[in-house]
């Protein structure tokens, strides 16, 4: 997905308070976050904690007393996806599968699992109750609310408090200049395994047109983030061209189930991902909805696009768009003869070159070369790459033989 911007996110270039302004203390924001977990966020406005929004204010997330509890909700946020950030990507670029996703989960810290239920900040929790959401941190450390109560819940809110100081710090002390970013290399010249034969490269087809106007091609893929969040249906992005054209609508066009975000939810729910990132590279497949009237069976949703620590900036490495279509091909084969008739044919776009990712050139190279080395390996399936511009479609050319 090309990513977007929150509306409540803050430039952390441009901090409301001044560099040198004092900052509430930590005891003074673990204080005000207790008196904020009953309540949770649809009280800030009642309970106005006055540390949370000094907090958000240095941070860059208020602008002034009418903008105090937006503000402090995506401080909130931000303090917990920075107490959930996980390590990197395990050494392994193995298909994806449950053991991989299970280990991704355990290396996630709780830390910001438990945050995340025990204010709300969660999709469809904003309003729980304070006993739910409890129930709902505790169960993260698989020990009873009143146990959690009494233990983990003192540890998380203390370090939810540190993690808000420190955006509150990093922000005030102003932008770091940025180091010089590092070249992109090229994909290498050969893998090891056969060269792919002429007559899997003849299966490659290129075509200038917008993804979800194909027809009869069984699996097209969509780029994410890591946190499989789709682009919003109104975005010109592959993301959010496909979460529209598969929404179900009533007689009169308005949305009445949104299929994929719907189910990629679900995915999240299942595997204990709800608010937190997967591994990139990781593929997770969803049904097609109303596409299936054009011929489309699946859409694999390829966590290609990584968020930054500021939630701005965001960023794709060529070897995770290399072991987001390894994945996307062991899906497919694994789920080939689940359909009548097989699944037979994958569509690409030109993943990695949205917002903050690749070079439109680079992505194509490394695109075009992963392909190949999964035709060297599967040379039975049909591959299509697909871009709206005549100029991204030229970059993909020399891998197929179409005109």
């Amino acid at each position: 997905m090309s990513p977007e911007t929150p509306t409540s996110a803050p430039d952390p270039r441009s901090p409301a308070v001044p560099a040198g302004a004092e900052l509430p203390s930590h005891d003074r924001l673990t204080e005000e976050l207790r008196a904020v977990r009953r309540p949770g966020l649809a009280g800030l406005r009642r309970v106005r904690p006055e540390a949370l929004g000094q907090a958000a204010a240095a941070a860059g997330y208020a602008l002034g007393h009418a903008d105090d509890a937006a503000g402090i909700e995506a401080l909130l946020r931000a303090a917990v996806r920075r107490l959930a950030a996980a390590p990197g990507p395990s050494p392994s670029h193995g298909p994806p599968g449950p053991p991989a996703e299970e280990a991704d989960d355990r290396r996630a810290d709780p830390l910001g699992r438990a945050a995340a239920h025990t204010f709300g900040l969660l999709p469809g929790r904003r309003g729980a109750s304070a006993p739910d959401r409890r129930k709902a941190a505790a169960a993260v450390y698989g020990v009873t609310p009143e146990r959690f109560r009494r233990g983990q819940e003192q540890e998380v809110i203390a370090e939810l408090a540190g993690a808000v100081l420190a955006l509150a710090r990093e922000a005030q002390a102003g932008p770091v200049a940025p180091e010089p970013p590092e070249p992109v290399p090229d994909p290498p010249a050969r893998a090891a395994g056969p060269t792919p034969p002429p007559a899997a490269l003849r299966r490659i087809t290129v075509h200038v047109s917008s993804v979800e106007l194909l027809r009869d091609i069984d699996i097209l893929v969509s780029s994410e983030n890591t946190h499989m969040e789709m682009s919003k249906t109104f975005r010109p992005t592959v993301s959010g061209a496909l979460r529209r054209a598969a929404a179900i609508r009533n007689a009169g066009g308005e949305i009445t189930d949104d299929v994929l975000t719907r189910e990629l939810a679900d995915w999240m729910r299942a595997h204990g991902r709800t608010g937190l990132p997967v591994r990139p590279g990781i593929v997770v497949p969803t049904s097609a909805g109303a596409l299936a009237e054009r011929g489309v069976r699946r859409i694999y949703h390829a966590a290609v696009v990584r968020p930054l620590g500021d939630g701005i900036r965001y960023h794709v490495d060529p070897q995770t768009l290399a072991d987001a279509v390894s994945a996307v091909f062991a899906r497919a084969n694994a789920e080939r003869d689940a359909y009548d008739p097989p699944l037979a044919s994958i569509c690409f776009p030109l993943l990695g070159a949205g917002q903050g990712g690749l070079t439109p050139v680079k992505a194509a190279r490394w695109l075009r070369w992963a392909v190949q080395e999964e035709l060297s390996r599967h040379p039975d399936w049909t591959v299509h790459f697909v871009a709206r511009q005549p100029e991204l479609a030229r970059l993909l050319t020399d891998a197929s033989s179409a005109p």
